[in-house]
Order: structure tokens, then sequence, then C-alpha cells
């Protein structure tokens, strides 16, 4: 027992530590999506990203745990989760176009109020009262930010939405993969899939990639997967309700990374919005923490 909580209080500042970078490289593939969007149509960023990093994970993969861990006996529904991810992303990146990063990481917040609200017909779970009630609040909170019928209001607030709702049934989809699967050959797929839905939109829309944007491509394929890798490996070294708070810091970052390349300050509705999202996130955390945890997957962006 000795040895064992000395092993815990090793890993979890390690666990915190990783999703915490994790959620930074997100950001930060965000932020680049963002620049990137000037210049290039939303779906061939999300091709030429996934193009990129799919054979470097491969790869990884391949050295790791030999041929046999690029085979899957889901592949079906690995071919759902990538229809989810590229749509998911292709909304998220087309958002940024029109969105500051900080509005829109908030609205993709809303993830956990879909997961809930969604668990009822895609996993007959039973959801209690309180649960329910912090679905309603968290939808206040989106109502806050989006305002609906005021003189502010974007349909471009709605696609981060849609990408909340693309990776609520993401996560919940990943309860029907067998525990034996391995969580980078799971990672493989997420990246492979959606590269594969991009490439004809890609091709349709492409544009010439100028050599001083080949650095940008490159750092968003490295940020996206080393972001996706950390999260993952924080959710293995800690609980699920230890570690999951933490991906709240990603408002921090938007919000810096806005402020310092397009100069661009949260309002007061993004800022009460956000903080109704994440009491929201919070009070559903804490009741799947008393009943049993659920899976975390990387966000679709």
């Amino acid at each position: 027992m000795r040895h064992i909580a000395t092993l815990n209080a090793r890993e979890t500042p390690l666990a915190i530590l990783a999703i915490c970078a994790g959620v930074a490289f997100l950001v930060g593939n965000d932020a680049l999506a963002k620049v990137l969007t000037d210049r290039y149509p939303p779906i061939q960023i999300v091709f030429l990203r996934n193009a990129i990093a799919v054979p470097i994970i491969a790869a990884l993969v391949f050295g790791l745990f030999g041929p046999q861990a690029l085979r899957s006996a889901h592949m079906g529904l690995h071919a759902l989760r990538g229809l989810l991810m590229v749509t998911g992303a292709w909304l998220y990146f087309t958002g940024l176009m029109y969105l500051p990063l900080a509005e829109a990481t908030a609205l993709v917040f809303s993830a956990p109020i879909f997961i809930t609200a969604l668990s009822v017909p895609l996993l007959g779970e039973h959801v209690g009262w309180r649960r329910w009630s912090a679905v309603l609040l968290g939808f206040a909170g989106v109502l806050v930010i989006v305002q609906p019928g005021g003189a502010t209001f974007q349909m471009a607030s709605l696609l981060p939405v849609g990408t909340a709702l693309c990776y609520a049934i993401f996560m919940i989809s990943a309860r029907w993969i067998g525990r034996g699967e391995r969580l980078w050959t799971m990672m493989l797929f997420a990246m492979f899939f959606p590269m594969i839905y991009a490439a004809p939109m890609a091709a349709a829309y492409w544009q010439p990639v100028q050599p001083a944007d080949m650095g940008l491509f490159l750092a968003i394929a490295a940020c996206g997967s080393l972001g996706l890798a950390l999260i993952g490996q924080a959710f293995r070294l800690a609980p699920a309700a230890l570690v999951a708070p933490f991906d709240y810091t990603a408002l921090i970052w938007a919000t810096g990374l806005g402020w310092l390349i397009w100069r661009d300050i949260p309002g007061l509705s993004t800022i009460t919005g956000a903080a109704i999202i994440v009491l929201s996130g919070g009070v559903i955390l804490l009741r799947e923490a008393q009943h049993k945890p659920a899976p975390h997957a990387p966000k679709p962006k």
C-alpha cells in the first residue's frame, strides 16, 4: 500500500502536467489554424494537418507495438468516429475564420453538456435531476455567448457548438470499442479516416501552399498530435475526475493567444458565458466521478 501511494503521488503531478501541456498544444493548434484560414480553406487545413501527422503516428505505433497494432476489430466504428472528427474539425476551423479564439474555445466546452444529454438515448444511462440541471445551466451559458436574436448574434457562433456536438458523440462512441484497443491505435485511426474523408473536398478547393507556410502546417500537425497524445497519457496516469478540470486551462491559453496575436479582448458576454459553461461542466464531472468514470477522447479539432 505504501508503494502504491508513493506511485500515485508521483504520477498525479505528471498527469496534471501532461494535460496542461496537451491543452496548451491543442490551443496552439487552434491558433495556427486561425492564422492559416486567412489563406487556405478550412478543409485543406484539416487534410494537410492529418496527412502530415498520420505517417508519423503510424511509424510510432509500428515501432512501439509492431504491425498488429495497425489493425483493429472495430474498423467500421473507427470510420464513423473519423467522420465525426473531420466534421467537427471543419466546423471549428470555419468558425475560427469569423470568431475570436477565446469565444470559439468557450463554446466547444459545451461538449460535456451534450455528452450528458446524449448518454440517455445512446447509452441508456439514467441521468438524475442534478445533472439535467447542470445541462440546462450549460445551455444557458452557451446562449449568453451566442446571444440569439441579439444585435451581435453571428451564425458563425453555432459552428463551434456543432463541433462540441460531434465531440460528444465521438466520446460516447469510445464506449463501444473494446478495452483491449490501444490508445495509440485509436489515435491513429482518429487521424487517418478524417484525412481520407477530407481529401476529395480539399482537392476541390485546393490553394497552392506557399513555401513560407509549410512551417505552419508542420507546426499544426505537431501541436495537434502532441496535444492528443499528452491528454491521452494524462487520463492513463490519473483518474478522469482529477485531470479533466484542467482541460479548462484552454480558456486561459486561448484568451492569451487571442490578445497576443489578434489583440482580441473577450467581451463581458463571452466571459460570463464561459464561466457558466465551466461551472456546468464541473458539476457534470463531479456527478460522473460519484458514479462511474466516463472515457475521455481528444477534441475533434
